[in-house]
């Protein structure tokens, strides 16, 4: 069997691992068991990669040390990444609420990672087999296309993510070497995910698919202001997809349609403006028809805009501003664009991403208990996570 010694072995080429091996100095091997590095940086933002977001603060981040951020994210910023994109000549835009995205492809941000870890090797279709420590170094039995290689390294750095999205291989790999060592896994669960209903509701929603409308969602505290989509088998869109970090299996959602307009005030305009106009086509012009319609008919609003008392107008508005719609589970991991929870923050640093639990351990990106919000913020953690641990390896 052979066998090769490394200065640095980081498991997984996506985000996290690349960014790592950029700044992890000499004797890097970098392993994926995939054909091609970064295969979720292709697909995500629609495969322009929405590579950072310039509002990222620890704010941003869910964990169960909302502190244990600060440090990384600090010490490496959206404006370090952006300037590294100007660096290799990548044109970028920004979206909403501080969001960027490539104007090409993500692929450019793939060869970005590629040039930046040039120094270091990269094995693909290669996955660990058996991972131990000696007290000194660790030793990795490695299938690489079928061969059978043992790597040595002082250092192990794991960066393969969570499992979200098994079809691209995510399989939780790094809880499973974490808690051989000794860490605590936190209680994991799909992120950024659409969120599905009972049979009832999935018919009406099924009417409603591909509608698209503002509002604002709310669960256990915490509110989006973002659009949110009518899909087959329940609710998507920005503002679900934020909220199903914070939703739990029993938890009603609270959604405000049109959340910048007063609703009674703009009914009762209406009213005394175009009396003779139904309810429905009234609502039409601040929400989708096919919503106005649905729910008009759902809540037995009929009649004409002339026909509605202020109480009647109050009552729509209530309804329209604090409409209650209780999911029954999620998409899943198989859609789920990131996983909560993972290796506790509790024996990592917060400045080097080591463990202090065994020398020479690094845990990076998703496979930490720290999950950011939707719009760039979980690759910004993936680059300063990245950056944190690769500067420890170098200054040792």
């Amino acid at each position: 069997m052979r066998e090769t010694h490394v200065t640095t072995l980081i498991l997984g080429a996506g985000a996290a691992g690349m960014m790592c091996a950029a700044h992890a100095g000499a004797g890097v091997l970098v392993i994926d068991h995939a054909r091609s590095p970064g295969e979720k940086i292709r697909i995500s933002g629609g495969g322009r990669c929405n590579f950072t977001n310039l509002h990222t603060a620890p704010g941003n981040f869910l964990s169960e040390n909302p502190h244990f951020c600060k440090s990384a994210l600090a010490r490496y910023t959206p404006w370090d990444f952006l300037d590294l994109v100007g660096r290799h000549a990548i044109p970028w835009h920004e979206k909403t609420l501080g969001q960027l995205f490539c104007d090409r492809s993500a692929k450019d941000i793939i060869a970005l990672l590629r040039a930046e870890m040039s120094g270091a090797d990269l094995w693909l279709e290669t996955t660990p087999e058996d991972v131990a420590h000696d007290g000194t170094g660790f030793r990795v039995r490695l299938d690489r296309a079928g061969q059978k290689v043992i790597v040595t390294a002082r250092n192990l750095v794991l960066a393969t993510g969570g499992k979200s999205i098994p079809k691209m291989g995510a399989t939780g790999l790094a809880y499973q070497i974490a808690a051989q060592f000794g860490h605590r896994i936190t209680e994991t669960r799909p992120a950024l995910v659409p969120l599905t209903f009972d049979e009832a509701q999935k018919s009406v929603f099924a009417a409603l698919a591909g509608t698209a409308v503002d509002s604002r969602i709310a669960c256990n505290g915490t509110a989006f202001d973002e659009a949110m989509l009518f899909t087959h088998r329940g609710l998507s869109g920005p503002a679900v997809l934020q909220i199903s970090s914070y939703w739990r299996e029993g938890d009603a959602l609270s959604v405000r349609l049109c959340p910048g307009v007063d609703l009674f005030d703009h009914l009762r305009a209406r009213r005394a403006e175009a009396g003779a106009k139904s309810v429905a086509t009234i609502l039409a012009e601040v929400l989708p028809k096919k919503l106005a319609q649905h729910l008009t008919g759902d809540w037995g609003v009929a009649g004409n805009m002339a026909d509605q008392s202020d109480a009647a107008l109050r009552a729509l508005a209530d309804r329209l501003e604090g409409w209650h719609l209780t999911p029954t589970s999620s998409e899943g991991y198989r859609t789920a664009e990131v996983t909560l929870g993972g290796v506790a923050t509790d024996a990592i640093s917060s400045r080097s991403m080591q463990s202090h639990l065994v020398p020479g351990l690094f845990i990076i990106g998703e496979a930490l208990d720290v999950t950011g919000w939707l719009g760039g913020y979980n690759f910004q953690w993936a680059w300063s996570s990245g950056v944190a641990a690769g500067r420890a390896i170098v200054t040792g």
